[in-house]
């Protein structure tokens, strides 16, 4: 789903991630506000959907010093305007996503996001 004025994400892209988060204890993929969510229970792990200014973000939870390294660490990071620990990365194909880094921040927000009877059953890419 989009809206009018925002760009739909490439199914590419929303594969890519529904690769890492999908096959995670009980992380659903479903239609957001706009893009594409996926959910532990009632919990948001992450967010992928393009802004009003045509860009293609993902938001994901994280661990308070992350947060704090992702403000200050520039594009393609940055920290959401809202919740105390959302942060996100700026999708650019142009400059190249690092599809490996990605997927070890999305599987720690998914653990920090999910009970923690499913993160346990969990392994960390890098860990």
């Amino acid at each position: 789903m989009a809206l009018a004025d925002r760009p739909v994400v490439p199914e590419e892209w929303v594969l890519r991630i529904d690769a890492v988060l999908g096959v995670l204890p009980r992380c659903a993929q479903e239609a957001a506000w706009t893009g594409t969510r996926w959910r532990v229970g009632g919990a948001t792990v992450a967010h992928v959907f393009g802004g009003e200014d045509q860009v293609f973000r993902i938001t994901f939870r994280g661990e308070p010093d992350e947060v704090a390294a992702f403000e200050h660490m520039g594009h393609p990071y940055f920290r959401s305007g809202w919740g105390g620990n959302v942060i996100g990365v700026v999708l650019d194909e142009g400059a190249g996503i690092d599809w490996e880094e990605l997927a070890e921040l999305l599987t720690d927000s998914y653990c920090l996001q999910a009970p923690a009877r499913l993160a346990e059953q969990v392994t960390r890419p890098g860990g």
